[in-house]
Order: C-alpha cells, then structure tokens, then sequence
C-alpha cells in the first residue's frame, strides 16, 4: 500500500479537474458526489498505508516518482517520503478533509458556485497532500503555496462582497510576506548542504555543533514562513478576517490543513531547531504571546465565527510554545486534537449560522438549545475539549504542552495557564450566549429555526466523538497509559531526543500542575455560567457602554489600525509617488519625450519634402558642392 502513496493527492486532483472543467454541466449531485468520494479514497489508502507502517519495522519509507530538476549540482528528485509524520498528517487531512467536504454538500446546496467550490476544495487538499508528502523542501514550497493560493480562491469565494476579496488580499498578501522567509531558508539549505532533500540534509545536520550560525538563520528564516502561515505575531490578522469564506472554509483552513502547515514544518526539521535554541527559544515567546493576545481579543468578541478565529490563533500558539520548549510530540498532539475540537467548533457554528439565516451575531442568538439539540450536543463537547477539561482530548495535549512549559520556564507555563483559563472562559461565553437563555433574534428567525440535515449533523457526530476520544492516543504513564503517539512519533524525533535533557518531572508534580490547570478551566467555566446565564448578561451594543480594557479587547487593540497607519498608508502614498511622479513623469516623460522629439523634429524635416524635382536637382548639387568643399578644405 506505501507503495501506492502517488494516488493519495491524485484523487483529489482528479476531483478538482472534473468538477473545474464541467463545472457549468454536471448536476450538483455529481459534484459533490465527485468531490467526496476522491477525497475519501485518499482516506482510504492512507489508512492502509498508516496500518502498514504501523505493522512495519521499518519506520521509513522514501518513493521516488520521477527525476524532476537537474542541472549542475543541483539534482531535485520528484519523491514522496512516508514516515510516522507524514502518515498522521495524511490521516488528518483527507479524514476531517471528507467529513468538512460531506458537511459542504448541505451547507452550499443553494450556493450558485456549488461547483467551483468543489474544485476549490479538492485543490486545496492536493496541495495540502504535496506539503505534506513532499520529501524535500521544494515539494514541501510546492504545496505551501498552493494552499495559500487555495486559500485566496475560497476566502474570497463570493468576491462580489468587497470586504470579502479584501479579506482574501490581505491574506494572500501576509502570507507572501511569510513565504519569502521561507524560500531564502531553502537557498540556504542548498547552499549549506548542497541539496533540499530531508534524508540528505537532516543527518547533516546532526553533525554539527549546537548555535551553528548557518543553523540559527536557516531555522529563523523557516520560523517567519511558519508565522504567515500558522498566523503567529505579527502576521497573524488575516487568519480572523479569513471568516470571509463560507463556513467550511473556515473549518478546513482553521483545523486540520493550513494553520498547521507551519507546525508540521517546524516539526519535520526538528534536527535543525533542537541545535538552534536561540531560535526555539524566539518559537517559544512568539507563541506565547501570540496565545495570550488573541485569547484576550476572544473573551469581547461577539461574532460567533470571530471567537473561533481567535481562538485558532491562540491553540496555534500553545502548538508553538510547545515547539519552542521541546515538546515536539506534545506540540503535533495538540494539532491531532486541535483538527478534531476546531473542525467540530467551526461546523457547529456554520449549523447555527444556517438555522439563524445567516445571522452571526451572537447577541441576536440564545435559547437554541432546544431547537438544535445535536448541534448543541456536540458543540458542547468540542468545547469541553478546547477548555481542556478531562478526559476529553483537549486535556491530554494541553497539559502534556504544559507540563514542558513548567520544566523550561515556571513563567512561562504561568502564562500558559492564564491562557486555558481564559480559553475555558471565551469558548463557554459563546456557548451559554448562543444556546441559553431567550432567544434574541427576529420573529422571522425565530419561524425559520431548525436542526441542520443530516449531511451537516452526520460530520458533527463524528468529529464531536473524535474530541471525546482523541486524547486516548497519548495518556501519559501517570495516569495508566503508555503514550502510543510518543512511541509511534519516536523514530521522528529520535535523534532531536538524543541532543537534549530527558524530560524529567516527578509524577507528583504532574498531577499538582494538572490540577491547576483543570481548576482554572472549571473556574472560568463558573463565572462564564454566573454572568451569562444565571444572570442573563448580553454584550453591550453601544461600544461607548464598555470599558478601557474591554473596548481595546473589542476593537483587537487596533493593532489593524496600525498597521494600516504605519505600514499600509505609507506604502500606498509611496506607490501613489512613484506612480505620479517617478513613473508617469519620469520613466513616461524620457520615453515620450524621446517620441514627441522624433515628432517635432519631423515637422521640419517634412518640409523638406516638397515633391518638386528642381528643388531636389539643387539640393543635390548643393551637396556635392559641400563635400568638394570639405574635401579641399581637409588636404
């Protein structure tokens, strides 16, 4: 079945080709049928390949497909490489991949570019595949940007709405900013290494001494192109306003492709980390900061889909604290368990939105428990996960990310705790304001309430089971389990170990510090409940009505505002110079000078030109005369 791993990303090309190229003539049935089922046969051989590596001794498996680049030294291969890694990635991606794509199938029905759509998804998944798949880091480049462009093509999928192709430029734009560190780093691989391959590059790497100069730029230049696109400080603004798309975008961005894309990079070229602690330590404060920060933007939010959005940012955060202090494993736990809980979140929200007719403001929901109960039910799960509240997924991943923090730095674990505690208090806040209480919005709304169909309710089921049970993959030995992720991810990390202090906490630690953790969430949790429901608060409409902190918090503490003061307008006056100035009248003004000159000149030239033979006959003597002239006049 490994050897098979070409058809993985060819379904889903063919998807994209059939459904592109007869958009305008197949029946929406055959659309989303043809979508559906490339995406899960590419679920169905990764599975084989995930229970074949599994069973295998070896845990490493390079297949070359074709010889693609040679010239000079430089010999770039067509290959796939399938390791532990790869294969969980594989398994994430096409699994909550289908189940977003079947969930598409209700949301969009209606939607007159239902079948655009479709190809969009399905070329969003091959590329995903081809980052993830790719044996070196031109194919890993490949991918990158073809989900960034996937990503621009369904942000901005109802392009009629400016502010939604707005929203899609500025993600394509801050996500280039990213790629560039990205493409500098691979020059700098070749140019340290002498190849972009993973096999050739990382057991070199080994060999040299930790702080390696080379090292720290190669990893600091990798680490920018992992901020674009897992939306880390100060890159991070596209990923909210990325709620432009419809619904299940948002899922597939936000949960299991995209986001993660910097995350699954980092941790491919941990070698190359582990020996340049000067940038796992920059890792480590960037994520730290950048969960704080949008955790604390999530708690005023009163966009359903908003405080979703946020919320990605800061669980992307935890994945990169996790990286930066080491915890490699603990780090890729939280993406498994994060795509289960976000892609369950951003569906769930996407059936609430469909039931309230496409109202997103949360201050005009309430009471809807009754009238969705399964997407209350799941809803509900899915956010006991992301509170990290036990024994749901969440709480394992999280505090297995923690448990690192405290052992690299009792501050920053602090830190991190006061981050789940405001995680449990935001992510319940949108629960009790949507589903509790009255309900808020129109008459007519009210009328048009009801459960989503089954091609929507189906995929929450699913995934609201996955959030339950995620978690089990990696019980830590304290609690009874012997961490089978840890084990399977071994070979992955295994040399990156080697370089290291073993982590070396005493279970009696663990348990105070997952004490902690859990009685933070639980007490977040409380006060949610007190304020929303017991006491029925709504979020103020007149944002006069708020305080200092709370309207920093509302309005994202302007850092848009700033960045359009400091950056965006300054460069739009720049190009507005060098437009009217440097181009229209410079550049434009030599060329069409040297233009009206031939002109002019030509007017009086042109005069010459008389048509009459006699003045001709003169001109001619005229001349011969002034050569003779200029003959004698030389000797």
């Amino acid at each position: 079945m490994i050897n098979l791993v070409w058809l993985v990303p060819l379904f889903p090309l063919l998807g994209f080709l059939i459904n592109g190229l007869g958009r305008n003539s197949l029946p929406k049935s055959v659309v989303s049928f043809t979508a559906c089922i490339s995406v899960l046969a590419s679920f169905i051989v990764s599975l084989g390949i995930f229970f074949e590596l599994n069973s295998s001794e070896t845990k490493f498996f390079l297949i070359p497909l074709f010889d693609w680049i040679s010239a000079g030294t430089v010999n770039v291969p067509f290959s796939f490489m399938i390791d532990p890694l790869s294969a969980l990635m594989l398994l994430i991606v096409t699994g909550i991949g289908f189940l977003i794509h079947v969930y598409s199938a209700g949301y969009m029905s209606h939607d007159a570019g239902f079948a655009k759509f479709f190809a969009y998804l399905n070329l969003f998944i091959f590329f995903m595949l081809l980052l993830v798949l790719g044996s070196n880091y031109v194919i890993m480049f490949i991918g990158w940007e073809g989900v960034g462009l996937c990503s621009y093509l369904l942000i901005g999928f109802w392009y009629t709405n400016s502010s939604y192709a707005s929203a899609a430029k500025k993600a394509f734009i801050m996500n280039r900013i990213g790629d560039l560190g990205f493409l500098i780093a691979v020059f700098l691989i070749f140019t340290t290494f002498n190849s972009v391959e993973f096999a050739v590059v990382f057991p070199l790497a080994a060999n040299m001494l930790a702080g390696d100069t080379a090292l720290i730029i190669i990893t600091a230049l990798l680490f920018v192109g992992a901020i674009g696109k897992s939306a880390q400080l100060p890159l991070f603004t596209w990923l909210p306003d990325a709620m432009a798309g419809p619904t299940p975008v948002s899922a597939l961005i936000h949960a299991a492709t995209m986001v993660t894309a910097g995350i699954y990079m980092i941790a491919r070229s941990n070698i190359l980390f582990t020996l340049a602690p000067q940038t796992l330590y920059v890792v480590a404060i960037i994520g730290l900061a950048t969960l704080l920060l949008a955790a604390t933007i999530a708690v005023s939010q009163t966009d359903i889909k908003k405080v979703l959005a946020y919320s990605t940012v800061s669980q992307l955060g935890y994945m990169f604290l996790g990286l930066g202090v080491g915890a490699y494993t603990g780090a890729f736990f939280h993406v498994i368990t994060h795509a289960f809980f976000k892609a369950l979140l951003f569906l769930g929200a996407g059936s609430v939105i469909h039931a309230m007719s496409n109202e997103q403001d949360m201050r005009n929901m309430g009471g809807l428990k009754k009238r969705l109960p399964v997407t209350f039910l799941t809803m509900m799960i899915g956010t006991i996960a992301i509170a990290g509240l036990p024994p749901f997924s969440g709480f394992f991943s999280k505090d297995e990310i923690l448990a690192h923090v405290y052992e690299y730095n009792k501050l920053f674990w602090a830190l991190g705790v006061l981050g789940a505690i405001f995680t449990s208090f935001y992510m319940f806040r949108m629960m009790f304001l949507t589903f509790n209480g009255k309900f808020r919005g129109t008459t007519e709304q009210d009328h048009h309430l009801h459960e989503s169909p089954s091609s929507m309710t189906v995929p929450l089921i699913i995934l609201a089971v996955l959030s339950a049970i995620g978690g089990f993959i990696g019980i830590p030995e304290l609690l009874g389990g012997n961490h089978w992720l840890a084990g399977f991810l071994a070979p992955v990390f295994e040399v990156s170990a080697g370089k290291v202090q073993p982590f070396s906490l005493d279970h009696s630690t663990e348990y105070i510090l997952m004490a902690v953790s859990v009685a933070g969430a639980l007490g977040s949790l409380l006060f949610a409940y007190n304020r929303y429901v017991k006491n029925g608060r709504v979020p103020a409409e007149d944002r006069g009505e708020r305080g200092t902190l709370a309207k920093l918090s509302y309005n994202k503490y302007y850092i848009d505002e700033i960045y359009n003061s400091l950056i965006t307008r300054p460069l739009d006056s720049l190009s507005a110079f060098f437009y009217s100035v440097v181009d229209r009248k410079g550049i434009d003004g030599i060329v069409n000078g040297f233009g009206k000159g031939a002109v002019e000149a030509s007017k009086g030239f042109r005069l010459l030109q008389s048509g009459m033979v006699g003045f001709y006959i003169f001109m001619m003597v005229a001349g011969i005369i002034a050569l003779l002239a200029y003959s004698i006049y030389k000797v």
